[in-house]
């Protein structure tokens, strides 16, 4: 039996969040059963409970609701928890798998002792987390800091992207890091409803949005997702589609920064219209768009990429390395010079049906050979026994 500790998801079952996804699907989806999987899950209640989850051993972490820090306490609270677990089950030979850079400064303290188990230390460095534009310079510098004590220390590095990869060997290639590729996984699967639900019908009435004719944005409202870009370019387009933006602005100062820059208000084809936290809602809007927008610039396999590609007809995205390496040539490409996205707004309002239909299936199939989750883990667990 191979023990595997997972330190750094919110914890499962996954109620948001892309770790929390992953790790949901890794537990949910598991097919070796040679691997016991050990999972950390964070709350704020002092008192913790012990649960079973399709078959992991599933631990609530304690923390104190104190800002930022709470992640570092709480990562460091869930590495005690797994001393612990394998000190009194004497477990051996197993894996301790962090996700994402957040305790590079202590993590030093922590291989010694799981080595002494004979427990190798993995570590997912996740996106450039410390370019996100929503940290102030000091925390950004820590996160850089930290990475790179993550990866000098670590016995290996699983990246969910090759551009990742590639930064992790060119950035840190003093410490000759371990590392492998393992992407992140998406469903090929329709939405359960139908034109006809009636939660769809008061969807689409409350904002007055038509089926298959609108332009679709699905993000958090943050700089780095390039919302400025797309907005000033689909004001200057002269398409007569609406922008249907999915995301939370409640008390979000980029988004009332943005609306007195670029004055968005003003153009009624642009809206907002809050968040979906209905998984066969989104799927619906997302398959009923005429197209995608996806501006994220950070980060390796982003999630909702791979939900757009997998759902979406087409779709139009940031021209950087991440996005590139997952759609490949499904997709159109668009940049930060003025005129690169409008010019391809009102090149794709202009598709036939049967150019649409190539997107959608080219999309489809890159998802469905790459990115299925059968095959993400099926990777994990060849790696996991030690097969790849």
């Amino acid at each position: 039996m191979k023990d595997v500790f997972i330190v750094g998801s919110k914890g499962i079952p996954a109620k948001y969040g892309g770790f929390e996804t992953f790790v949901d699907n890794l537990v949910s989806r598991q097919v070796n059963r040679d691997i016991k999987y050990h999972v950390a899950c964070m709350t704020f209640n002092k008192k913790v409970r012990q649960y079973d989850y399709n078959g992991a051993d599933c631990q609530e972490i304690s923390v104190p609701n104190v800002g930022g820090a709470k992640a570092i306490i709480y990562d460091l609270k869930a590495l005690n928890w797994s001393l612990k677990e394998i000190k009194e089950n004497k477990l051996q030979n197993g894996i301790v798998y962090i996700l994402a850079c957040r305790i590079g400064p202590f993590l030093h303290n922590y291989i010694d002792k799981f080595h002494k188990y004979g427990f190798k230390v993995w570590v997912n460095p996740d996106g450039h987390e410390w370019k996100r534009a929503k940290w102030s310079k000091p925390v950004r510098q820590y996160w850089k800091y930290s990475e790179r004590l993550m990866v000098k220390n670590a016995d290996f590095l699983i990246c969910d992207s090759r551009t990742i990869e590639k930064y992790i060997h060119d950035e840190y290639s003093k410490y000759n890091p371990q590392t492998t590729f393992i992407a992140y996984g998406a469903d090929i699967t329709k939405s359960s409803l139908s034109k006809e639900n009636k939660n769809v019908q008061n969807w689409y009435k409350k904002f007055g949005i038509i089926l298959d004719d609108y332009f679709l944005i699905v993000g958090r409202f943050v700089p780095e997702n390039n919302f400025e870009t797309m907005i000033r370019e689909f004001m200057s387009s002269n398409v007569k589609n609406d922008l249907v933006i999915i995301t939370n602005v409640e008390k979000n100062k980029f988004y009332d920064e943005l609306k007195e820059k670029t004055h968005f208000d003003k153009d009624s084809r642009i809206k907002f219209v809050g968040t979906v936290y209905d998984q066969q809602l989104l799927k619906f809007i997302r398959e009923h768009a005429l197209a995608y927008i996806h501006g994220h610039s950070v980060g390796g396999t982003n999630p909702s990429l791979l939900e757009a590609l997998a759902s979406t007809k087409v779709n139009l995205l940031y021209n950087v390395g991440f996005n590139q390496e997952v759609a490949r040539d499904t997709s159109l490409y668009w940049d930060k010079v003025k005129g690169s996205l409008k010019n391809i707004l009102e090149i794709t309002v202009k598709f036939t049906e049967k150019e649409i239909s190539e997107y959608d299936q080219s999309s489809e199939h890159q998802v469905i050979d790459y990115y299925s989750w059968k095959k993400i883990i099926n990777d994990y667990e060849f790696t996991i026994m030690g097969k790849k």
